[in-house]
């Protein structure tokens, strides 16, 4: 595709359409932002009046079929992405769809199916693979700067909201039949997909997910291993029960580490036998700007090509599922 410009419209403009992404669309070029919907049409309105959004529906497939449309933001829960997905394809809309991609791997292939079928991009929310800060640490893997990568080291501890403990009415993100799964679905796979971006894909996964707080159905505790086709080992712990918050990733080289946080603005850490070096970047103000620029960049034929699609999307999906499988086969 070759767009002279870009015309998305959003379905689901909740709270991560407020500032994370929504604002993004029309600051930059070739880019612009139509419509907006929300099944409830009165929250529609306001948002597409508050964001000077042209257009508002509270029909999804009206969006869709918009002709002045020829991208879809899909911002809802996982549990409505490959619905929708595969209705953009049908009607040859671009997909950007949120991430987690899908509720489970198998309905990840059906929307990368159906998109190469409709022969439309399909990009997934991902948008740490395009920020400054984690192409610093790609960049200083490419230059070998740790020498050959050893292990990953992942440790990510939150403690349980109030909101969590509402088990007459939880968060969707902790119901799994919207979420795919807890928060771990939600956060950790984050963390499992910029490591994909870094190191290349795990080709094998073994882990075990259980719920020790009682307070949802969802799982709150993961552990895994896995291994890359690299052959670099990884670790991982992620408890969303637990007394503290901490967020520490770690590359472990032979020659030095590389750590960093997934959700902080901590320096990138980088110890060696020189010694230790730091980097801090600013997030960007709206966190999935970067990512679509590479988005708006493709489609419009500049050279550049978005680093987070389909196929990697359904890889981190893949990596969740292996990990939590014991949980949901009990």
């Amino acid at each position: 595709m070759n767009f002279e410009k870009v015309k998305w419209g959003i379905i689901g403009c909740g709270d991560v359409t407020e500032v994370k992404s929504g604002p993004a669309f029309g600051k930059i070029e070739n880019s612009e932002l139509i419509a907006v919907m929300r099944r409830t049409g009165k929250l529609a309105e306001d948002y597409a009046k508050r964001h000077m959004v042209p257009k508002w529906y509270d029909n999804a497939d009206e969006l869709i079929n918009d002709p002045e449309i020829n991208a879809i933001y899909i911002a809802t829960p996982p549990g409505l992405h490959k619905e929708y997905t595969l209705k953009a394809a049908k009607a040859g809309k671009v997909v950007y769809v949120e991430k987690p991609m899908a509720l489970n791997v198998n309905e990840c292939e059906e929307m990368v199916d159906a998109c190469r079928v409709a022969q439309v991009p399909l990009y997934v929310a991902y948008y740490r693979r395009a920020q400054p800060r984690f192409l610093k640490i790609k960049e200083l893997l490419e230059d070998n700067v740790i020498g050959d990568v050893r292990l990953v080291s992942t440790i990510q501890y939150q403690q349980v909201s109030e909101k969590e403990k509402n088990m007459v009415n939880p968060p969707w993100r902790v119901q799994p039949h919207l979420s795919g799964g807890g928060l771990f679905y939600d956060l950790g796979s984050h963390t499992l997909d910029i490591l994909d971006f870094l190191l290349g894909p795990i080709k094998s996964v073994s882990g075990y997910a259980s719920n020790q707080s009682g307070y949802y159905e969802a799982e709150d505790l993961v552990t895994g291993t896995y291994q890359f086709e690299s052959g670099t080992h990884g670790v991982g712990q992620w408890c969303y029960s637990a007394h503290e918050e901490l967020d520490v990733n770690k590359i472990i080289g032979s020659e030095g580490t590389i750590s960093f946080s997934t959700f902080g603005n901590t320096p990138i850490v980088l110890t060696t036998k020189n010694g230790t070096k730091e980097w801090s970047f600013d997030p960007p103000k709206h966190v999935h700007q970067p990512l679509l620029e590479t988005i708006v960049a493709e489609l419009t034929g500049k050279g550049q090509q978005c680093p987070s699609n389909g196929e990697t999307g359904t890889r981190t999906n893949w990596v969740m599922g292996e990990l939590v499988k014991n949980y949901y086969a009990r």
